[in-house]
Parts: structure tokens; sequence; C-alpha cells
């Protein structure tokens, strides 16, 4: 029995494309029915492959989860020791006996006249400015930490005091203290935050905690407090290195907001990477405005509004003055991370040009000159045209 089968042909003479028809052996037939048959096995076998790898692929994230679930399952949150442990590695106890011992012993990089990156000192700086962001992170963690204890008590204390430090602080002076107003918060928070949580305080929905609780919350305050000084000795010790490190970042912002920037952002090599935008905002805290309108509220700045040029400039200009600050700090941080100008000579051209821009902006616009009359011509122009004027030409 012979069979058809249709093929599109070359184009012809006539420029179209036709169908004819062609006859087909029965041994071309079953050739190419083979062919398809194995065709179709072979798809099938790569599906099954594919269902086997993505049964395996489920399998190994099921045995993930399971040992992350079981991670967790291990820590004890109640436990503060669990949850904080910086305090107790031997990399934060040797790094803090060095900066205690090198704070008592003053420095001697005067004498080396360059900071050098096999220099002893320089290396601690370096661990210095990474232990301050360990120490931040582990504030948030004990901060958590306390918050989950204490919001039994006052549910809505971590609305109105949003900084870690100041929320252990006041955690630790009220405690279990049902009467808030016979608390003195007085120097700890400021005095319309204080008249907010005494209001709240009278009308939370909040019931004592029990002693054991209580006693591990003030612990994790007591930790969460001396954390917060050992991260002020870090800075006080690489503040007072910063004319050897960074010369010209602290020839524009000062040494103290130098170290407050390379402290938050990781190091110099770190601050040197970061966009001017993100250095602006270094530091920079979440206002609590107490319920008030955040219209007049002032921009986010962070530790650059610390600064000499920014206190002396007119508010007016602040938000301008801020943005150039930060863009030059970048600069002046990318050189010293270089080691580009020892000296500081660059950094103090910088703060030069800004004082200048400065106060160009805070020049009075020049005053309009009144535009002079033109002057009037001799002879008086010919002012008639037309039909008239052309006869009278032509005579």
């Amino acid at each position: 029995m012979l069979s058809y089968a249709a093929y599109e042909c070359k184009i012809c003479d006539t420029g179209t494309s036709c169908l004819k028809l062609t006859l087909l052996e029965p041994e071309r037939m079953a050739t190419l029915a083979d062919s398809f048959l194995a065709d179709l096995d072979e798809l099938s076998d790569n599906e099954a492959d594919v269902i086997v790898e993505d049964d395996a692929d489920a399998e190994n994230m099921e045995e993930d989860v399971d040992g992350d679930l079981a991670d967790l399952e291990t820590l004890n949150y109640d436990d503060l020791d669990s949850v904080s442990k910086l305090q107790k590695t031997q990399r934060y106890t040797d790094i803090m006996q060095k900066v205690e011992e090198a704070l008592v012993k003053g420095s001697d990089m005067s004498s080396h006249g360059i900071v050098l990156e096999d220099d002893p000192e320089y290396q601690l700086i370096v661990d210095c400015n990474a232990l301050s962001v360990d120490i931040e992170n582990e504030i948030v963690i004990i901060h958590n930490f306390i918050r989950d204890k204490y919001r039994p008590k006052f549910p809505e204390l971590e609305s109105l005091v949003h900084h870690p430090i100041d929320y252990a602080r006041v955690v630790k002076k009220i405690g279990n203290e049902i009467d808030v107003t016979l608390v003195d918060l007085e120097g700890l928070l400021p005095s319309a935050i204080i008249m907010v949580v005494s209001v709240t305080a009278s009308t939370t929905s909040g019931k004592p905690l029990p002693e054991e609780v209580l006693t591990k919350t003030n612990e994790a305050c007591d930790r969460a407090l001396a954390l917060d000084s050992a991260k002020k000795k870090v800075l006080d010790f690489v503040e007072s290195r910063m004319g050897f490190i960074a010369p010209n970042l602290s020839a524009i912002v000062g040494s103290a907001v130098a170290a407050k920037l390379m402290g938050t952002a990781g190091g110099l090599t770190s601050l040197a990477k970061m966009p001017a935008c993100n250095v602006q905002l270094l530091g920079a805290k979440r206002k609590n405005l107490a319920g008030f309108s955040t219209a007049t509220s002032q921009f986010r700045v962070g530790y650059v509004e610390q600064t000499e040029i920014f206190q002396t400039t007119p508010p007016s200009l602040r938000m301008r003055a801020c943005r150039l600050l930060a863009a030059k700090s970048t600069l002046a941080a990318r050189v010293d991370s270089t080691r580009g100008d020892p000296s500081g000579n660059t950094g103090r051209a910088f703060r030069e040009e800004i004082r200048k821009k400065i106060e160009k902006w805070q020049e009075p616009p020049p005053a309009k000159q009144p535009k002079p009359l033109p002057v009037p011509d001799s002879e008086p122009k010919k002012k008639r045209g037309g039909r008239r004027l052309r006869k009278m030409k032509e005579r």
C-alpha cells in the first residue's frame, strides 16, 4: 500500500510556492515512524531525569530547613549569654585592653610621620573600627532582647523611645514601678518625651514583671550600657589618632566627627568607597516628634551637623552646606586612604573652598543697573511713506 505525504517545493518559475504530492515507499514510512518513536522516548527520559533532579533538590532544601530549625531550637532566647556573645570573645578583650593601655600611654606616632600599614598601632586602629561596628550590632541585638522582656510591663515604651541606649537607661530606671510619675527621668530624655512617657504609662495595659524576668532585663541593660561605654573608649582612641590616620578628613570636619564617620562606616577604606549622599546620613537618628507634625522638622543629617562649618552656616543654607561638606569629606577620605597627602594640605584647601562658597551664597544679589536711554539723533527721521511720498519723489 502506498502513502502520500506533502512537502513544500522550491519556488517555481511563476514565482509562487506550491505544495506537491509525492509517493513514499512503505519502508521509508516505517523508518520515519521509528525515528518519531525514538525522539518521544528520549523526551520522556529527559523529563524523568529532570523530575529526579528536582526531587533531589527538594530533599536537600528540606534537609537545610530542618537543620536551620534545629539550630534555632537549640538557641535559648531566655538566656542572655546565648544571644549576646561579643563581650565573652577573646578578640573583644584583647582590643579593649590594648585601647586602654594606648589611652593611658598616649601616642608616639608623631615621630613616625606617616602611618604605615604594618605599624601595630595602625592595625589596632583598623581593628577598633571593625570592633565599633560589631559593638553597634551587638547593642541592637541586646535592645531586641530587652524589648521582648519588657514589653509585657510597658508595651508602648518602645514606640516612644527609639534609641537603644536611651531605652535601656529608661527601662533600668523605671523597673517594676507602677506610677512612672514617681520616677525621675530628668537627664535621660527630653522634657517633652518624659511628659508623653508619663501620660502613656498611666493608661498602659502592662503588668509588673516577675522577679526573674526583671533581673534578666536589668542585666541586659547593664550589658548594653557597658558596650556603649566601650564604644566611646574606642572612638576616643581613634579620635586621638585621627591627625595621623586621616589628616585631610580631620582638617575639614574635625577629628571628633572624622572618628565617628570612620567608626560608623567601618574604617577609612569603607568610608572612601562610600558615595557622598550616604556619608551625609552617617549617624542620622530617627527623631521622635511625639505626635507633632513633621512639616517643620529638620532634614535628616548625621554626624556632619556636628562640624563647625555646619553650625556657623545660616539655617537657610545648611542643607546646601551639608551636601558640600559630605562631598568634600568623601574626596578627602579617598586622599587619606591612598596616603596621597599626609601633610593635610589638601583637606585645608577643601575647607577654605567650602568657606568661600558659603560666603558667596550669603552675598546679596547684584543691584539691577538702570538701563540708559539711547542717544538721540541730530537729524529728524523721515516718518512718511507710501504712495504720496513716492509721487513726491518723482516730481
